[in-house]
């Protein structure tokens, strides 16, 4: 891409920029150099995009024109911008990040010798695993004859997910999944099917950031549904009937990230609303099998007359086995998967063969490996809410019954401070924003219980040294518990 093609307003950055000023005004221009590090780091900002001139933006935020020179000389130096005498300035990613204050939480390249509390991922369950692709180099015998091209997905896989969905109560055939690489294409595909540049997606807010990324990629529009106490099904009502979005990208199982659960009554209303108004629902359901104090109610395509609105369900390896397997699916009417297949080839042939044999495997063995699974992490989430409430008295986590995360309320805007803060002391964090649109979110983060347990207790009080070090508008102050679902 040409360095003119993509630049982003006075008006637009400042929106995204959110509550980036220190409480008692000191260190103006080192407080927004971290904030756009961040944005550019979390990919909020993306790459190669010119960022507003000096005085344009000094104008626009109500600070000296000095301020921004100085953070954007502090940005240029960290290697997050570089300029062009009389073009401008755009965004880049460092080569080489200083230190442990400029790594991602989201990079591929992240350094594992520092405590992540960014993802949300678990460890492989090793023994199975090991089984599992033991027995899968076994089923590759019987393939190895033929050309290894399925756009659809292997058979095995495909009647191993299906009868999964018929165990939890939604009647599926082979022919109504298809096999993607990771959900992250699942819901790629599904835009490309459903929507168009400047199409309106209904998305919960807060909601699963790269779903938000797919959205941008496809110049899809989201509009934001508020959750953060739970599903307002009048309001959704009132979302379908007003924006009259294309498409409602919904997260109904332990809701990323507050956690919450969509109650079969408020699944059966979702439902028909979409079928009322002709809306496409597509269900990202890749934690549903990671309750831990009760199981989910039934699929929400279970709900309703079978055809009566265009459901699609998501689902993943990643979260219940390994981010490492790259495989997800689609389940929805043979007829759509079928078409979504075929625009599937544009992108790829198909998901690796071996992949699939062992996520069949490890599917037919799924109580085995939940279970263990689960176990664990309840053992973890109730260990980090009691360590959370020693050490940080004043935050207020969601109540989660599975998921992988607590959605904290932190009583301050300082998310985004916070998590440039923790990075100084190597402690990964997404912050509140990364899951929201035009910077909401300042108050909240997302925490999940996966890090290892050895490194638990130092990740936490790192974390604590980077919250004490920061300005807080009242260091004594508690905020009014809110009910986060």
């Amino acid at each position: 891409m040409d360095d003119l093609d993509r630049r982003i307003g006075a008006r637009s950055f400042a929106r995204m920029l959110g509550e980036w000023r220190p409480p008692h005004g000191r260190g103006l221009a080192g407080a927004l150099a971290d904030r756009v590090r961040l944005l550019v780091l979390d990919g909020r900002l993306p790459l190669q995009t010119r960022v507003p001139a000096e005085r344009e933006l000094a104008h626009e935020l109500g600070v000296s024109r000095t301020t921004v020179a100085a953070a954007y000389d502090a940005l240029r130096v960290a290697d997050v911008l570089h300029s062009r005498r009389g073009a401008g300035s755009w965004t880049r990613l460092p080569a080489e990040p200083a230190g442990p204050g400029l790594r991602s939480p989201f990079s591929p390249h992240g350094d594992r010798t520092l405590f992540d509390l960014a993802h949300a991922a678990l460890p492989a369950p090793s023994e199975e695993l090991r089984a599992a692709a033991a027995g899968a180099l076994h089923d590759l015998d019987g393939l190895l004859g033929g050309h290894g091209y399925d756009l659809l997905g292997l058979p095995a896989l495909r009647a191993a997910i299906a009868r999964r969905y018929t165990e939890r109560g939604l009647p599926t055939t082979p022919d109504q999944v298809l096999v993607t690489a990771g959900a992250q294409q699942a819901i790629a595909l599904v835009l490309a099917g459903f929507t168009g540049p400047g199409d309106r997606v209904l998305v919960e807010h807060p909601t699963y950031p790269n779903a938000l990324e797919a959205m941008a990629a496809r110049g899809a529009r989201p509009v934001a549904l508020p959750v953060t106490d739970g599903w307002d099904l009048d309001l959704v009502a009132a979302t379908l009937r007003d924006a009259v979005p294309r498409l409602a990208y919904l997260i109904p199982d332990f809701q990323n990230p507050t956690g919450g659960v969509l109650d079969p009554g408020g699944r059966a209303r979702l439902v028909e609303l979409a079928r009322r108004t002709g809306t496409t629902l597509v269900l990202d359901e890749t934690l549903s099998e990671l309750w831990l104090d009760a199981p989910v109610p039934p699929p929400a395509a279970s709900f309703g007359a079978a055809g009566s609105a265009t459901v699609l369900t998501l689902g993943s390896a990643s979260k219940v086995f390994w981010g490492g397997l790259r495989v997800g699916w689609i389940r929805g009417a043979a007829p759509t998967v079928r078409r979504l297949a075929a625009l599937r080839a544009a992108v790829d042939l198909g998901s690796p063969a071996l992949e699939q044999l062992v996520t069949a495997r490890l599917l037919d063995d799924l109580g085995t490996v939940t279970a263990g699974r689960r176990a664990a992490l309840v053992t973890a989430r109730d260990g980090l809410r009691a360590a959370l409430a020693a050490r940080f008295p004043g935050w207020r986590p969601s109540a989660p019954t599975g998921g992988l995360s607590f959605w904290i309320d932190l009583g301050e805007p300082v998310s985004s401070r916070l998590t440039v803060a923790a990075r100084r002391h190597d402690v990964l964090l997404a912050a509140g924003p990364r899951f929201g649109l035009d910077g909401a979110f300042e108050r909240y983060l997302r925490l999940p219980w996966t890090l290892r347990a050895d490194r638990v207790d130092e990740a936490l009080d790192r974390l604590a040294l980077a919250w004490r070090g920061l300005e807080h508008v009242d260091a004594g102050a508690r905020p009014e518990p809110v009910a986060v679902a």
